[in-house]
């Protein structure tokens, strides 16, 4: 036999059984009694059987309406439970979440922020996908993912929620900048060795502002290219070259002495490090809140600065896609 139309047929049904009448059962439903009487006989038509035996005076079930009850019963505790689990994920953190984050971020804070949060609320799970590449939150199955980006963003169907803004400065080790000139201009550090983050078409050029917003390039070729900023850090501090890297990443390293700033007046634009997700539209707490504790916890970086209470939803501009 098919499926059952109607499921919520059964709860009617279960209703009449547990109120011993179709008039008690139509006014705690708030339903009139000849409609739930209608649509009682309708489940019946559409079972072939009779599960009821009615008389102007009683209501008793059939054998076959005493076994179909219990099944009924069952699924009724079921749809109770399941409303019951929605209620309680909404109302505080609880299940798993997923979400994706460059391996840079991870070590610059996100890992310890994560792992605070998860201490701070037991019955949450929390899932990371540490990669560098561009992840499709929607067919990965992601609550949300991690990006630092240049504005203006790609327009987007997503929801896209800013966590902090990050810049890149240049450094090199102490061991290295004994052995040149100390640079006036970014053109002055085209005979230092340096190393970079991997490149696709293997042309590396950096791009740089200063204060008054004029810009400077250089391109180079680096001694090392990596597709990673802790090994790229290592390689800076055992001095292979010059770098470019995020100043939170490096902030600790200046203020200890095994890294120099160099030419501070130059930076790049500020990127965003921002969040993307599938709608904004039923979030649920676990996923609310670890995204306020990123928002907190990144604003505790030396060298991130504040998101500054930024939370837009992009214009949807294309038709979803790969991201």
């Amino acid at each position: 036999m098919d499926a059952i139309t109607d499921l919520n047929d059964l709860r009617l049904f279960a209703e009449v059984v547990e109120r011993g009448s179709f008039t008690a059962a139509a006014r705690s439903l708030d339903l009139q009694t000849s409609k739930l009487s209608r649509r009682v006989r309708a489940l019946e038509e559409e079972l072939g059987v009779r599960l009821l035996n009615r008389t102007s005076r009683s209501l008793s079930l059939t054998e076959t309406g005493r076994q179909f009850h219990r099944h009924c019963l069952a699924l009724v505790e079921e749809s109770r439970a399941a409303k019951e689990l929605i209620d309680r994920t909404r109302s505080e953190p609880q299940g798993t979440v997923r979400i994706s984050c460059p391996l840079g971020l991870l070590s610059l804070g996100i890992a310890t922020i994560v792992s605070q949060y998860v201490q701070d609320n037991p019955q949450v799970q929390v899932l990371v996908d540490a990669t560098n590449r561009r992840v499709d939150v929607i067919e990965e199955g992601l609550d949300f993912a991690i990006r630092v980006r240049l504005p203006p963003l790609d327009d987007t169907d997503l929801a896209v929620r800013q966590l902090g803004r990050s810049t890149l400065i240049l450094v090199a080790s102490p061991a290295l900048a004994a052995k040149h000139t100390a640079p006036a201009s970014l053109a002055s550090l085209g005979d230092w060795p340096t190393v970079s983050m991997t490149e696709r078409n293997e042309r590396h050029t950096w791009h740089l502002t200063d204060a008054n917003g004029q810009s400077t390039s250089l391109i180079h070729r680096p001694r090392l290219a990596m597709d990673d900023l802790a090994s790229l850090r290592i390689a800076v501090m055992s001095g292979v070259g010059v770098a470019l890297l995020p100043k939170e990443f490096v902030t600790v390293d200046i203020r200890a002495g095994r890294l120099i700033h160099l030419l501070p007046d130059l930076s790049t634009p500020a990127a965003l490090v921002h969040a993307i997700f599938p709608t904004r539209r039923g979030m649920v707490p676990a996923v609310r809140h670890l995204l306020d504790a990123l928002v907190v916890g990144l604003g505790r970086v030396d060298g991130i600065d504040t998101a500054e209470n930024y939370d837009a939803q992009l214009p949807r501009k294309r038709p979803v896609g790969p991201r």
